[in-house]
């Protein structure tokens, strides 16, 4: 004998295909609605530290503030009704930013100024990641973490070689130049350096001296070379794991989710089924 659900039941199970569904149509409407508040709640938040703005507009600032709190607050209550193990999303990431979302513009009545920390809100952003849980950028982003993971030995090489470097240039700047030009001290100098040696170039310390001139420009162009090598190292890696997955393979790699290993009779990925024969 089938047994027959109650509404709250029906109510749960149709609640939990709206807020966890990420893979149905009313899934990825509900959080697309979702982010959209959470990007007019960062908003409001930033028009109110435009003082102006904030003198013309407050109490309508304020009331869509309250607005927005009142709907994130019934939807942290509805993921908390519509799981079978509550405790799971109220310790897990997303059930503690969700609830430093909420609260304060309750706290806001007790501790005076607490309503400008709504700002945290902006951390609800990371859920854009479960919106794009779609198998095509899923491979894609395990490729690229592959090859950073490939990647960091050089890496770390090489910053362990620009940390020496500034080291040693910041102490022969802090000898060439002295204080007299800014350069007060050894911490100082390095601090010069990295700012020169990645192009930023805030102008506070300058260097005076011929001699402190030249070493400036070289540590100018020899920053160029050091934004690139990074990224060619992982380019590198990228290209490597192409590379391998192309031959070992054989042209039996999803391009849509990124999963390997097909049988050499597949015609359809095991993981999204997705044509593979389009990819040869």
């Amino acid at each position: 004998m089938r047994e027959t659900k109650s509404g709250y039941e029906i109510f749960r199970q149709k609640t939990h295909i709206i807020i966890y569904g990420t893979n149905t149509v009313a899934g990825r409407l509900f959080d697309l609605i979702l982010l959209g508040l959470i990007l007019l709640s960062v908003l409001l938040v930033m028009l109110e530290t435009v003082k102006g703005f904030d003198i013309k507009y407050h109490n309508q600032l304020i009331l869509l503030e309250w607005i927005i709190t009142i709907f994130f607050s019934i939807e942290y209550v509805l993921r908390i009704i519509c799981i079978d193990k509550p405790k799971r999303y109220i310790f897990s990431f997303y059930g503690i930013i969700d609830l430093l979302a909420i609260l304060p513009m309750y706290l806001s009545y007790f501790l005076a100024g607490s309503n400008l920390f709504v700002i945290i809100r902006a951390l609800r952003l990371l859920r854009l990641f479960k919106i794009l849980n779609h198998p095509h950028f899923s491979g894609q982003s395990l490729q690229l973490r592959n090859s950073l993971i490939a990647s960091r030995g050089k890496i770390v090489a090489f910053m362990y070689f620009i940390l020496i470097s500034c080291i040693l240039i910041g102490s022969l700047m802090y000898v060439v130049e002295g204080k007299e030009s800014g350069f007060t001290s050894i911490p100082i100098s390095i601090y010069w350096c990295i700012v020169t040696l990645t192009t930023v170039g805030f102008g506070d310390i300058t260097p005076v001296t011929p001699l402190g001139q030249f070493i400036a420009s070289l540590v100018m162009i020899m920053g160029y070379g050091i934004i690139a090598v990074p990224t060619g190292i992982v380019t590198a890696e990228i290209a490597k794991s192409e590379f391998k997955r192309g031959q070992d393979s054989k042209q039996k790699h999803c391009m849509n989710c990124g999963k390997d290993n097909h049988g050499d009779d597949a015609k359809f990925c095991y993981n999204c089924g997705d044509e593979l024969d389009k990819n040869s």
